[in-house]
């Protein structure tokens, strides 16, 4: 996806699908955990849908801010940096959060991890020359 008004119309129909079949998804991320999140805008004050891979481990919920190994991180990453309250969508279950950025130490252990669940996240890691930070989200 190239430009922004062709990625929000992505999203936007995802996040659509999501709710109408009880956090499933078809197309690329059929099969996928996903979770849609709920940032406050950095700039804008406005409330952002993100629809993430989330992953599982060691009884954990985690989020990578790879952008698809683009060269900077998703709008997101920027939005829990500035506001780390958000609100998560999983399946019919939604709460509210708070988001923790891993430190490096942590982050580079558990990327690993991450990367074996669901291996085009090394792909995306390879892609970049930025670190993809991870997010843990604890429930608020």
């Amino acid at each position: 996806m190239t430009d922004l008004s062709e990625r929000k119309a992505f999203n936007a129909n995802i996040v659509d699908e999501f709710r109408a079949n009880s956090g499933k998804v078809g197309g690329p991320f059929e099969n996928a955990t996903l979770l849609l999140l709920t940032t406050t805008g950095a700039k804008s004050g406005r409330q952002r849908i993100s629809p993430l891979a989330y992953f599982s481990i060691d009884g954990r919920i985690l989020i990578a801010g790879s952008n698809a190994g683009g060269d900077v991180h998703p709008a997101w990453v920027h939005n829990l940096r500035a506001e780390p309250r958000a609100h998560v969508e999983v399946g019919t279950t939604a709460y509210d959060v708070i988001a923790r950025e891993l430190p490096s130490a942590e982050r580079d252990e558990l990327y690993p991890k991450v990367a074996e669940i669901s291996p085009v996240f090394a792909e995306y890691q390879a892609k970049t020359s930025r670190v993809i930070p991870l997010f843990e989200l604890q429930k608020a």
